[in-house]
């Protein structure tokens, strides 16, 4: 059973095993952050000015008035009236903040403007390509082969690209780099998830994200000492060599082999985290069994979700559609699919839009830097207690709306208090990185097992289409007005904090296994708060709702809702025709004196509320200090 595996894992607890995978991976995750947010300090805004003389160095430089915009100039022509306007085809940059980017090498300014956000966005794009690749090289290669392959030539091409000589082979390379980011990031994850106790899973599973806002405050210094692009991308790849011997100390998650069927592998593994932890595991025969009957366990949950959901039998494309429109096929599953859909685009739209914008909002972009990822630090650390006591949903609404009206205050302050700005855009981002958390485990609850991978996948998909687009939206509408891109993150957080009011709360509740499961939960959610509204102490009285006498509040009753008094005696909530409640689903919800008979029907089983409205109360009235539930 894959529970005895886990009890495995827990016999073998957190040792010096453990402790070797969480660091190097750890130390892996925070190495794409550099390149991640390479933005702002290699392809930054840079003011400049047209040369017009080395554009054409045959008119004389006395007769060239360069245009205001210093995209274009004037020349003088003697035999006409009107000067002759020109392209400017090379400028003068400011070097003051840095003294090489990509921005001044290859001239990103005027009609190549848009090529400076291109550079952010197609790294973005890469990942989005490279994420569902890596999760199939992952499951079916393992998940140590692709860390150290992705690794290797992450390295090698992040190192390449610190000499390229022209702008298209260092936009193939960002790509790359963006295809390689999952097989570091995500596959590095799910190894430290699957060698971890139980017990500390949850824990890790957040905190294992620390060194990415460790690694956001580091490139903000580093930045700041080496000002050339070249010699800057060069030192943060250097980084990635300390990673590559650690790469001989990580073994294979046991759980895949197991599943895998490499027993003897999986089993000479568990043997060695055994002695490095200076544990006892049962016999070897014992621990052979457990590993197979993890397989066992895991070939019949994949063959039970293929049988659910049948999309065989077609054309690649049609498969493709078939699985991604399993997502939308049912009410209640079609309503968190969009709703996840929605959150993680905003998410992932305003967390690297307020990274990138540090040029627009400091003065000082490598303070702003560091600035942003010493804010993620909170977030990283304390959103499992306060997802522990106060749930997923609120918290997502709540540090969604929170964030918004922070960003919506920015275009309000005035020129002179840059400060303020700067606090409203941190404490921004540190609610959007909360949700950025909440969402990678509240996603992970709302999709039913057999396809929650899928559609956890598809929703990380959507965060990189958001952060595709930001940073158009600081570069390009921000060039235009300074107060754009504050308020399309703003208004954007805003209505992702109300499109979350829709989705179901996942704390304290069992995870549904399959789609069928999660549409019953939801019908009889949805019959339950019916029986609440008719059975509430409501201002005009409810036969079944609260304290004293029901017969004293039939009057009121009738004079509201203008029914006949025999149909207060009984009243009948028909079944679903697909989902039938059995009233014992729904009777403990309800005051004690308010009790369930099955009604029987040719067509249907409907339940019937008998309600008494006789002078005296049962005996099992609540007392008038005795607290009733609530919706």
């Amino acid at each position: 059973m894959a529970s005895q595996l886990d009890g495995v894992l827990s016999q073998l607890g957190t040792g010096k095993w453990n402790l070797v995978h969480f660091t190097a991976l750890a130390y892996c995750v925070s190495l794409p952050c550099y390149h991640t947010l390479a933005g702002p300090f290699l392809a930054p805004k840079v003011d400049y000015q047209c040369l017009p003389g080395a554009s054409d160095p045959s008119v004389p430089l006395a007769s060239h008035v360069t245009t205001q915009d210093s995209c274009s100039y004037y020349v003088k022509d003697p035999s006409r009236e009107e000067p002759l306007e020109r392209p400017c085809k090379r400028w003068s940059f400011d070097n003051s903040t840095f003294v090489s980017t990509v921005t001044s090498e290859f001239g990103l300014v005027c009609g190549m403007e848009y090529l400076r956000a291109a550079y952010t966005s197609i790294y973005m794009f890469g990942v989005m390509v490279g994420a569902p690749l890596n999760g199939l090289l992952a499951d079916k290669y393992g998940r140590r082969p692709t860390i150290t392959i992705g690794s290797v030539v992450y390295a090698v091409v992040a190192l390449a690209s610190c000499w390229l000589p022209s702008l298209v082979s260092v936009l193939i390379s960002r790509f790359l780099l963006g295809t390689l980011h999952a097989t570091i990031l995500k596959t590095g994850y799910i190894l430290a998830m699957e060698v971890s106790s139980p017990r500390v899973r949850p824990v890790l599973g957040i905190l294992l994200f620390l060194p990415w806002a460790l690694g956001t405050m580091a490139w903000g210094g580093a930045a700041y000492l080496l000002r050339s692009w070249r010699w800057l991308q060069l030192s943060v790849s250097l980084l990635f060599l300390f990673f590559l011997p650690a790469l001989l100390l990580l073994d294979e998650s046991p759980r895949w082999l197991a599943v895998r069927g490499y027993h003897t592998h999986a089993l000479a593994v568990l043997q060695r985290a055994a002695r490095w932890n200076r544990v006892a595991l049962p016999p070897r025969h014992r621990l052979l069994q457990i590993i197979k009957d993890s397989q066992d366990e895991q070939s019949n949950v994949s063959s039970h979700g293929r049988g659910v959901t049948p999309c065989r039998g077609q054309s690649l494309m049609d498969t493709y559609l078939c699985q991604l429109f399993i997502l939308l096929r049912t009410p209640r599953l079609r309503v968190i699919t969009l709703g996840m859909f929605f959150d993680y685009l905003v998410v992932g739209m305003v967390y690297f839009g307020l990274s990138l914008s540090g040029d627009h909002l400091s003065s000082n972009p490598f303070l702003y830097m560091v600035l942003t990822g010493l804010v993620e630090v909170p977030a990283y650390t304390l959103m499992v207690p306060v997802v522990t006591s106060y749930g997923r949903r609120s918290t997502t609404i709540v540090f969604f709306l929170f964030s918004g009206i922070m960003l919506l205050l920015l275009p309000f302050i005035p020129n002179g208090c840059g400060w303020v700005a700067v606090t409203l855009a941190l404490v921004g981002k540190m609610s959007i990185s909360s949700v950025f958390q909440i969402l990678t485990l509240y996603s992970s609850e709302l999709f039913p097992t057999e396809v929650r991978i899928r559609g956890t996948s598809m929703a990380f998909m959507m965060s990189r289409v958001g952060s595709m687009t930001s940073p158009f939206i600081t570069d390009l509408l921000g060039s235009t007005n300074s107060w754009t891109p504050s308020v399309v993150f703003g208004v954007a957080s805003f209505l992702a904090g109300v499109v979350s009011m829709v989705l179901p709360e996942t704390g304290d509740t069992s995870l549904p296994d399959t789609i069928k499961q999660l549409e019953e939960r939801g019908t009889v959610e949805g019959y339950r708060k019916l029986l609440w509204v008719m059975a509430s102490d409501v201002s005009s009285g409810w036969p079944c709702g609260g304290r004293g006498e029901a017969a004293h509040r039939e009057p009121a009753l009738l004079h509201s809702t203008h029914l006949p008094a025999h149909s207060l005696h009984t009243m009948h909530i028909p079944a679903h025709p697909l989902h039938p409640i059995h009233p014992s689903a729904l009777s403990n919800d309800l005051p004690a004196y308010c009790t369930f008979e099955p009604i029987n029907s040719r067509h249907s089983t409907p339940a019937s509320i008998h309600t008494s409205t006789h002078a005296s109360t049962p005996s099992t009235l609540p007392a008038d200090d005795e607290k009733l539930p609530t919706v």
